[in-house]
């Protein structure tokens, strides 16, 4: 492994323990030549999974992307970053499940929703609002009303 601080190559395991509901392994890792340390993760690797886009393109599905946009979403909000990393696992677990290769985004899109909103209601608002892409005041005053009628 290279270190991200000094580019050396051969970094050493300080501390190995699994991470994700045993689905990955989360290692500690130390740099012989400038001491840095960093953390790693280890994956199995899956089938890879197509994300159909609103235009009808394809891509990867990407699990960082996913992670900023819940970022962006809780941003000064009170919901940690172990919080939405969770989520964003919870997603791409549930998407994975489905047993297909391609997956559309508002199906993703469903599936951050759901997870999202007990944990923040604003950031659930915001999420929405780009998801669903709110086109006026009255797009969002009916979403605040379904929320409040449950």
């Amino acid at each position: 492994m290279i270190c991200p601080h000094c580019r050396q190559e051969g970094s050493r395991v300080i501390d190995s323990r699994p991470a994700d509901d045993g689905s990955s392994i989360r290692r500690r890792r130390e740099c012989p030549n400038c001491g840095f340390r960093f953390t790693t993760f280890e994956r199995y690797e899956e089938i890879p999974l197509l994300v159909i886009k609103k235009d009808g393109s394809r891509e990867p599905f990407n699990r960082q992307k996913l992670l900023n946009g819940l970022i962006r979403s809780a941003e000064k909000r009170p919901v940690g970053m172990q919080t939405l990393t969770e989520i964003a696992d919870k997603v791409e677990s549930q998407a994975r499940r489905l047993g297909e290769t391609e997956i559309s985004t508002q199906a993703i899109g469903e599936f951050v929703m759901n997870e999202l909103k007990p944990v923040d209601e604003i950031a659930y608002i915001r999420f929405a609002s780009v998801y669903r892409e709110f086109k006026d005041v009255e797009a969002f005053r009916k979403e605040i009303e379904s929320m409040e009628k449950k």
